[in-house]
């Protein structure tokens, strides 16, 4: 997955302002998030299936 070039972003449905959104992808079994104002150049958190869950659930709290 060091290839990241062919992966489909979207904007998050909670970002609210064009300078501060956060762009998600999926991948089978990994959800993974960038910065968007960086594009390709910023840097990917890779979260499983599990872990994505979990970050979610927290974010909700």
């Amino acid at each position: 997955m060091d290839d990241l070039t062919l992966v489909t972003w979207r904007k998050s449905t909670r970002s609210q302002a064009a300078t501060n959104c956060v762009e998600v992808a999926d991948l089978p079994g990994w959800h993974l998030v960038r910065d968007s104002k960086l594009g390709a150049a910023s840097p990917v958190l890779k979260f499983s299936a599990f872990e994505w869950t979990a970050f979610v659930a927290e974010l909700k709290l």
